[in-house]
This record gives structure tokens, C-alpha cells and sequence, in this order.
């Protein structure tokens, strides 16, 4: 193990002496925090309150329960074969090899479509919280001044991108820290602003409204909600020991979001009920309705409003730097596989695939406008297509996972040579897959109920799914890939 180690740490193998690698820079503490940071954002800060108010505060720690059943195993599974073969841009190269060329392409193109445009929806997102602050400075100044510091951080060295992730994550991770604790203080009557105790959560239909089917409606959103975990797969490839770094970072992700999602929502169900009519209202353009200014307000600050403003706004921030990150990463892999055009594959002096950043920038860039001029629709379609997109890439990550443990076996390999070996196999990926598949095909199920489907609703929401099809049959019309044999699959480490 330890000669594996050093190797990793050192060199990277190499049989084509013109081929290019990214620089092995991000320490365990940026994985960490990586992984935290592209989870908890505006779908804890802000949506929160929807579930709660759609499902009950019962209703919605069930859904957040579940969707983190499935992103545990989600992660243990890319946890096994990112440790093992750590690779930048890991879900495309990881279905290539071990499941069939075509697939690993329309992985690939629809993770980084995915990234490019969640890039445009926070440009779009941090000139609404802006104005905030500055009403009257049009959006597009912030927008291109936070696309000029998320390119900086990016374009310079991995090590800026690992640095500003960290930071923005213990913002979160403390803010989050702070609401929880303020909240068990308020509900124990230690802390004044309420009174009630936890008989909010038992009060009309609570802690379950709706029954099964408000939690299936609200696990759509939570899911999405948990979308970002797996960016800690792709950052693999950049890790100064992946072999440690990858299993220490994922055994301690999930317990820490889990608990902050838990124990968070849990808080608001005990100080908000669920009645309350400002839980439907909280958006990104009206921060003093989200569930954590209320509470903080309720325990008395004043300035709650401007310091949760603030840090959403560091959340969107952190959102946008991660998917420029993920998306050149993706991209550059795309191109050393030669399914992108070849000019992308180019690393900089800084060891950061410049031209890959570039484009994504620009394709980020190119998709906000969009959201500026015409009515938004373009734009719209695009959203919901980088929305199926998510669990487009989590569905490729439990299949493959079970392809590679396959494979791995059938070679003949060693299982004490893995350096992380998922728990609960087959059972894990499976129960994934299942699970990713309903929240997926359930994203607008209310389009298919009542007396007429609503085809343009199914259009909206499904579109990212036709895209998805013909990306992987028109690779396998014209590369004529097929199913790779388990004898074949490849496991080598470049």
C-alpha cells in the first residue's frame, strides 16, 4: 500500500510521452469540504422551507432521510473506484471502460452541460441577492464581476479553486453549526423567541401531511438538493493521495450533511409550522423569508436578513466556482478520450486545463444571456435540462459501480488491493439505482395524473432525457462501440 501511495503522490503512469496530466494539488481538507460545499447551499437555505410546508415536518426529514440513504451508497460506490483509479472527469472515463464507450459520452457531455449551465443560473441568482444590498446597479455588473473572480480562482491553479471552496464550505458549515445550536436553545426554552417546545410538530396534519405521496413529491426537490455530493469524484484526479483522501473525505461527508440536514430541518419544524405561509415564499429574491432569517430573527437578530443574504450569497458563489471546476475537468477528460474536440486537452503552466475553463466560461456565459433577453424560455429548458442531468450522473455511477465490482472479479483481482471497498454490495447500488430512477422519472409526475396530460409539462421537464438518448446512439451509430466484456474492462491508472 505504501508503494502505491508514493506512486500516486509522485508521478502519474504514462505510455504516451505527449500526454498531458493535471497537477495532484487539493489536500483531504479541500475534498471535504468540496464535497460539503457543493451540497449545502440554496436548497437547505432556501427550499427547505417548501418541503416542510408541502410535506410536513415529519414528511420532509422522511424524504431527506431517504434521498441520503441513496446518495450514501451513491458516494461509497464512486468512493471505491475513484480511490482505486483516481481520474479527473471519473464518471465518463469509469462508464467508458467498465460499462460501453457510448454510454461514457453522454455521461460525460450531459455532466458538463449540466455544470455550464448551473454556472449561468448562479451568475443569474448573485445579481438578485445583490440587489439586496443595491437595488439600483444593474445585475450584469455583478454577474460579470463574479464570473471574472470564479474564472481567476479557476484559471490560475487548482490550489485557488481548492482555497476558495474551503473557505466558502466553512461559512456554510458554521452558519449552519450556529442556526442548529440557537434552535436547540429556543425549542428547550432555554434561549427566548419561542414558547411552544416540539408540539408544532404534532400540530394539525404534522408531522405528516399529504401521507406517501407529498413525501414522494418533495423527495424530487431534496434530491436535487443533495446534487453536488459527487463533485468530490471528479476532484479525485487532483488529490495529492487519493488512496487516503477519497475514503477519509466520504465516510465523513455523509454523517456531516446528513446531521446538518436532519437536525436542520428538525429545527425549523419545531420553531415554523408548517402552516406557515412564508415557507412557500422563500426564494432567492426574498431572503427574509427563508426558514433560517426567521428563526434567527425569532431568537432576536436583527440583522438576520443581511447575514443570511450574505451567506447565500457566498453559497451561490460556491455553487458557480465548483461548476466551472467540474465542467473544464469533464470537458478535458472528453477531449484525452477524443470525444471533444482536441484543443481542450491542453494544460496550462499552472497545471489547469485552461482551454476546457474557457469554454465552459463562455458556454455558462452564453446560457445567462439567454436568461436576460426574449422571455427566459430558452433559458428555462436548459435549467430543467441540467436539472435531469444530476441524476442522469448518479444513475451512471451506480450502474457502473456494479459493472466494475464485475469486472474486477472476474480478472481475477485481488479484493484486499482496493483501498476502500463500498459496503453493502450489491444491495448499495442497487437500492440506488431504484431509488435514483423514481426520483427521476417522478420529477413532474403531476404532468401524467387528472383528466389531460399536460405534454408540454413532460416536454419542460424530461428534456434533458431525449438529449441524453441521442448523444449515446448517435456515439454508438458512429463509432460502433458495444458492451465492453468483463475480460476487457480497464483497469489501469491513467
Amino acid at each position: 500500500m505504501e508503494n502505491t501511495v508514493r506512486k500516486s503522490e509522485t508521478t502519474v503512469p504514462s505510455s504516451s510521452p505527449q500526454k498531458e496530466h493535471l497537477e495532484r494539488k487539493l489536500k483531504t481538507r479541500h475534498l471535504t469540504m468540496i464535497a460539503i460545499g457543493g451540497t449545502i447551499g440554496t436548497g437547505l437555505f432556501l427550499a427547505s422551507g417548501t418541503t416542510i410546508h408541502d410535506a410536513g415536518p415529519g414528511g420532509a426529514l422522511a424524504a431527506y432521510l431517504i434521498a441520503g440513504i441513496m446518495v450514501y451508497f451513491l458516494m461509497t460506490s464512486l468512493a471505491e473506484m475513484a480511490a482505486f483509479i483516481p481520474i479527473s472527469g471519473s464518471f465518463s472515463t469509469y462508464t467508458s471502460r467498465f460499462v460501453d464507450p457510448a454510454l461514457g459520452f453522454a455521461v460525460g457531455w450531459n455532466y458538463w452541460y449540466n455544470n455550464a449551465i448551473i454556472l449561468a443560473l448562479e451568475l443569474s441568482a448573485s445579481s438578485l441577492i445583490m440587489k439586496y444590498w443595491l437595488p439600483h446597479v444593474p445585475g450584469i455588473v455583478w454577474s460579470a464581476s463574479f464570473l471574472a473572480i470564479i474564472f481567476l480562482l479557476n484559471i490560475l491553479s487548482v490550489k485557488g479553486y481548492g482555497e476558495a471552496e474551503f473557505w466558502f464550505s466553512i461559512i456554510k458549515v458554521v452558519t449552519i453549526i450556529v442556526f442548529i445550536a440557537i434552535g436547540l436553545l429556543m425549542i428547550f426554552g432555554i434561549m427566548s423567541g419561542h414558547s411552544g417546545g416540539f408540539a408544532l410538530l404534532t400540530q394539525g396534519e404534522a408531522p405528516f401531511k399529504g401521507g406517501i405521496l407529498s413525501i414522494f413529491s418533495v423527495f424530487m426537490v431534496v434530491g436535487f438538493a443533495f446534487q453536488g455530493t459527487e463533485m468530490v469524484g471528479v476532484a479525485a484526479g487532483e488529490s495529492e493521495n487519493p488512496e487516503k483522501d477519497m475514503p477519509r473525505s466520504i465516510r465523513q461527508i455523509f454523517w456531516r450533511i446528513l446531521l446538518f440536514y436532519v437536525l436542520a430541518i428538525f429545527v425549523i419544524g419545531c420553531l415554523i409550522s408548517y402552516k406557515d405561509p412564508n415557507l412557500l415564499s422563500s426564494d432567492i429574491t426574498n431572503i427574509a423569508v427563508s426558514p433560517f432569517t426567521l428563526v434567527f430573527k425569532h431568537a432576536g437578530f436583527a440583522f438576520a436578513a443581511a447575514a443570511m443574504n450574505a451567506v447565500i450569497l457566498t453559497s451561490v458563489l460556491s455553487a458557480g466556482n465548483s461548476a466551472l471546476y467540474v465542467g473544464s475537468r469533464v470537458l478535458w477528460t472528453l477531449a484525452e478520450e477524443r470525444k471533444a474536440p482536441a484543443f481542450l486537452k491542453k494544460i496550462s503552466k499552472g497545471g489547469v486545463p485552461a482551454p476546457a475553463i474557457i469554454a465552459t466560461t463562455l458556454v455558462g456565459m452564453l446560457c445567462f444571456l439567454t436568461s436576460m433577453f426574449g422571455d427566459g424560455t430558452v433559458y428555462n429548458w436548459l435549467l430543467n435540462a441540467a436539472g435531469l442531468a444530476g441524476y442522469l450522473s448518479w444513475l451512471s455511477i451506480s450502474i457502473t459501480h456494479l459493472r466494475f465490482r464485475k469486472a474486477y472479479k472476474a480478472q481475477g483481482k485481488n479484493m484486499n488491493d482496493l483501498p476502500y471497498v463500498a459496503k453493502w454490495f450489491p444491495l448499495g447500488p442497487i437500492l440506488a439505482t431504484v431509488l435514483c430512477l423514481i426520483a427521476m422519472l417522478g420529477t413532474n409526475y403531476q404532468a401524467f395524473i387528472g383528466n389531460k396530460i399536460d405534454w408540454y409539462g413532460i416536454a419542460v421537464s424530461y428534456i434533458g432525457l431525449p438529449l441524453f438518448i441521442l448523444g449515446y446512439f448517435g456515439f454508438k451509430i458512429v463509432k460502433k462501440s458495444k458492451l465492453v466484456p468483463l475480460e476487457e474492462c480497464d483497469f489501469s491508472r491513467e
